[in-house]
């Protein structure tokens, strides 16, 4: 394998791990529907002010995330919305491996 391509399978994976918890794919999710400062995704997310900013840091450092920053508050939103493609990927085969599981079980 070239350091090219092994390079391209690094970066994949340390961006699929970025949106690796809960509380990050929540905050994908809510930016779906647009910017949301810190103070608006604190109220969504079960968690403090500080855990928010963290995830947040991680979402935007793997390039998930852009912020602006107006005033004393920062704005985020999705860097591109192929991610809740992506994530609908995701749900699709969830829904097909249950769907799986199901009907191994009624068939026995």
């Amino acid at each position: 394998m070239t350091i090219e391509k092994m390079k391209k399978f690094e970066m994949r994976a340390e961006f699929i791990k970025a949106m690796a918890h809960p509380s990050r794919l929540q905050i994908i999710d809510e930016l779906n529907d647009g910017e949301k400062c810190v103070c608006d995704l604190h109220d969504v997310i079960d968690a403090n002010m500080s855990t928010v900013s963290k995830h947040l840091s991680v979402l935007k450092k793997a390039g998930i995330v852009k912020v602006e920053k107006r005033g004393l508050q920062m704005w985020y939103s999705l860097r591109v919305g192929c991610v809740n493609e992506f994530l609908s990927c995701v749900d699709k085969a969830l829904l097909s491996n249950l769907e799986a599981d199901l009907s191994c079980c009624i068939q026995k």
